[in-house]
Formats: C-alpha cells, structure tokens, sequence
C-alpha cells in the first residue's frame, strides 16, 4: 500500500481512534441494555465499529487506544439519562463521521462499506429504541409544566403580597408539596382510567417527582437570598432552564424538535406569572396589606 500523505494519516488516524471508541462504548451499552432483542443490535454494531477500526488499521498500520474519557462520559450518561439519550447523541457524532467518510470515499470500496455500514447503524438504532422512561415523558411533562406555571405564578403573587422572602418561601413550600401529590394522584387515577402500556404507579410517581423537582428549583433563591425581588428574578430564570433543559432531553431522545416545545411552555410562565404579578400587587394594595 502507498504510503500515505502525513495530514491523510492523521486524519485516518482520528477515524481509527473514534471507532475503537466507539466499539467499547456499545460493548458497554449492550452489557446494560434490557431486552435480547436490543442487546443483540448493541453487541452487533459494536463489532461492527471493531471490524471499521481494523479497516482503518490497514492504512495507518498500526493499534490506536480508545478514547477512556469518552467511553466513561456516554456510559455514564446512559446510566443517568437513558441508553436512548446516549444513543441519540452518538448518532449525531455518527453522521459527523459519515461526513468525513465521504472526503476519503475514494481510497477503496472498503470506505464505501464503512459509510454504509454507518447509515445502517441509524436506522437499526432507531427501529429498536424503546426505553421505558420515554414512556413516562408525558407524566413527566406534566408534572413540570404544572409545577412551573401554577408555582411560578404563585410565587409572582406571593412576592408582591407579602414582601418577605421566608414567609414566600414556606408558603410556596407547603403549596408545592401538596400539590405534588394531588398531581400525583391524579396521575394515578387518569392513567389506570385508560388502559394502555403505562404503569398507573410509575406514572404517578415520575409525575410526583417532576412536579416536587421543579419546587425545590423555584423556592431556592428564596431560601437564601434576603432580596424579594432577585429571588423572584432567579426562580423565573431557573424555571426557563428547568423548561430548557428537559426539551433538550426531549428532543434529543424522541427527535422532536426544541424550539416550539421550550417557546411554548416559557410563553406559559411568562403569560401566568404576568397575570399573578398584577393580582398580587392589586390585593395587596387593595386590602392594604403590609408585611
């Protein structure tokens, strides 16, 4: 084989490196993967990322070390967020690849394999995911969404009514936890209502939690900071990164797209908690209350 220029060996040198990576990182995945079914996909594309390792083997001639870091970093965030959300974000780094496989395409037939064993690596992934707490999204979603919109409404309202950041923080404090397991509860009844692959218990409680969650975010800043106002302006920005971040997962795992989700759920606490401002300084001043 001619030897290769050095920028063409470096770059082949990544690709050998990426895929080693990779290969560990399904093994890993398959070991903790529930289901035959999707262990068997996991174990198989793992060694297909070993057989595209040796590929690119043939052209540097020699053994690359994986990437230790990385390896720990998606499994553990698979063990943290779900196989399914580790998996959706390796594929993006795999049409990345399938990119730059195309600007050696011409080296062999091999490469072409390569590239095509990739696409399909995407499509079986897809076809097979189907974890069980993306099940739940919907319980999730509503626990949040209530906690976040009635909460933060709340605590607008209750900041201009009393004026006090502890007395704000315990009343809001209370509120949530009841209304965590009244939403929980709910939850419950609704899901065992309609028959359906959802766990009535699962559900109440991925709900219960989300809602419980998105309290502890909003009542913080009231917790420690003596200024009413800055607490306030602190639990609106936690909330909008609580939003955030949870359609990111969303959107990642499910393939949803981000933007409407989050404009729409932070155009509700906007909306509500506007409405709540206004109310609290009307009764306030209406019933001359001073705290």
């Amino acid at each position: 084989m001619n030897q290769l220029p050095e920028t063409d060996l470096r770059f082949i040198t990544r690709f050998q490196k990426n895929e080693i990576t990779e290969h560990h990182i399904y093994k890993n995945l398959a070991r903790r993967v529930e289901g035959v079914k999707n262990r068997r996909i996991f174990a198989q594309i793992s060694e297909d990322e070993l057989r595209h390792y040796n590929v690119w083997k043939k052209f540097t001639g020699k053994d690359v070390e994986p990437d230790r870091f990385r390896i720990w970093l998606f499994s553990m965030i698979a063990m943290l967020f779900g196989f399914t959300f580790a998996v959706k974000i390796m594929e993006g780094g795999e049409q990345n690849a399938q990119m730059e496989y195309e600007r050696v395409a011409s080296m062999g037939s091999e490469i072409r394999g390569l590239i095509e064993d990739e696409e399909e690596h995407e499509q079986a992934l897809i076809a097979v995911l189907d974890e069980e707490r993306l099940q739940y999204t919907g319980s999730i979603v509503l626990g949040l969404n209530d906690a976040l919109v009635e909460l933060t409404g709340a605590l607008a309202g209750l900041t201009f009514a009393l004026q006090n950041t502890q007395l704000v923080a315990l009343t809001a404090m209370i509120t949530g936890f009841a209304a965590a397991l009244s939403m929980a509860s709910s939850e419950y009844l609704s899901t065992k209502a309609e028959p359906g692959t959802k766990n009535p218990l699962k559900a109440s409680i991925y709900t219960g939690v989300a809602y419980l969650i998105a309290v502890a975010v909003l009542i913080v800043p009231y917790l420690f900071l003596a200024n009413i106002y800055l607490s306030l302006a602190l639990a609106f920005g936690g909330a909008l990164v609580v939003i955030a971040l949870f359609n990111f997962y969303v959107s990642v795992a499910k393939s949803v797209p981000f933007k409407n989700r989050f404009l729409e759920m932070a155009g509700l606490i906007v909306v509500v908690s506007g409405i709540s401002f206004l109310a609290g300084l009307g009764i306030r001043y209406f019933f001359g209350i001073e705290v």
